[in-house]
């Protein structure tokens, strides 16, 4: 090839020389990534010590929808899951309104869900809450669609224990879903205050779920066989750690033993941190279920988690998470994130 008569390797050494520059590429110790054609002397960066071990890796989670969804906002969250490039998404449960045993109106809230997460352009892993496996019904729909109820993961060497906080026996959950629909009546009838008294608000399931035996020896077992990963989350719907008669963590966590774990539900619909024995415990907020306008810590957000040799977390808030434009994604600029603002 020739530029005006000349060849083109004296081009080049013409262009060298009157721009300074060294055309010899060299590489830096992270010779698959990095190029550049610095030899000797100062360089524009302090160090080539990347931040991009192999077995890094980041995840999202995403908290209630239910009970009180509020339209579009998950529509928005799932634009910006797929602007974060999670390598998967988790959940903690209330994924549909439920509270029926009516088949056709599940498959109808399961397949509306469905159609929405599968936006999303990571994989994504359920969790019941108690909206979602609030009868028996639900329970055989949840099988059908879904598999088991509680279950684990390995990703990277990170233990996943993915737990079903509705675990009761089928007479107990019957009770609960009686006194569960007892209790909407009075709230949506002419004197909804006589729902706080109410025998479903008088139950210590509403607040804090339970996990029963067999699930109880079925995670101790996945702690027995996985006893060197580098890392173990627990996620459920319900905060079971709260609960202290033999239904709840206690002795999960007795087989966690000194091993790091992070323990996060949501449930609540208000963000909360606390530390037990140096450990993080998280309830989320909301991704998009109905907020408390005088709580300012119910809020909608995505929770990321980048593993590195611990885990990195970060609550990154609906109203904060902009796409290229400097907009929130999907028309997220005309909704509320946040009752409490008044917005």
């Amino acid at each position: 090839m020739r530029y005006f008569g000349l060849t083109f390797l004296t081009f080049l050494t013409i262009v060298s020389v009157f721009s300074g520059c060294h055309l010899t590429e060299h590489y830096s110790p992270k010779e698959s990534t990095f190029l550049h054609q610095l030899d000797t002397g100062a360089t524009p960066w302090n160090s080539v010590d990347f931040n991009d071990a192999e077995d890094k890796f980041a995840f999202a989670i995403i908290s209630d929808l239910y009970g009180g969804e509020r339209a579009r906002v998950f529509e928005v969250a799932v634009e910006q899951l797929n602007l974060l490039q999670p390598e998967f998404i988790l959940s903690v449960g209330d994924l549909i309104d439920g509270g029926t045993e009516d088949r056709a109106q599940l498959t109808r809230e399961w397949d509306h869900f469905d159609r929405r997460i599968e936006k999303a352009k990571a994989p994504f892993f359920h969790i019941g809450g108690n909206h979602d496996l609030t009868n028996m019904v639900m329970r055989e729909v949840w099988k059908e669609r879904y598999g088991p109820r509680y279950y684990h993961f390995l990703y990277k060497n990170v233990l996943f224990l993915m737990l079903d906080s509705e675990d009761y026996n089928e007479d107990r959950m019957q009770e609960i879903y009686h006194a569960r629909a007892r209790a909407i009546e009075l709230l949506d009838g002419p004197t909804p205050e006589l729902a706080d008294t109410s025998l479903y608000f008088r139950m210590e399931e509403r607040r804090t779920g339970e996990i029963n035996d067999d699930q109880i020896d079925f995670f101790k077992g996945v702690l027995e066989r996985y006893q060197d990963v580098r890392w173990t989350f627990l996620l459920m719907h319900k905060p079971v750690w709260m609960r202290e008669d033999g239904h709840g963590l206690q002795q999960i966590e007795a087989a966690l033993g000194d091993r790091s774990y992070t323990v996060i539900n949501g449930h609540f619909h208000s963000f909360s941190h606390r530390t037990f024995n140096g450990r993080d415990y998280m309830i989320l907020g909301t991704t998009s279920g109905s907020q408390n306008p005088n709580d300012p810590n119910s809020f909608d957000h995505i929770t990321m988690v980048t593993m590195t040799d611990r885990p990195n977390i970060s609550h990154l808030r609906l109203d904060g998470i902009l796409d290229i434009t400097g907009k929130i994604p999907n028309g997220g600029d005309t909704l509320s994130f946040q009752a409490s603002k008044g917005k």
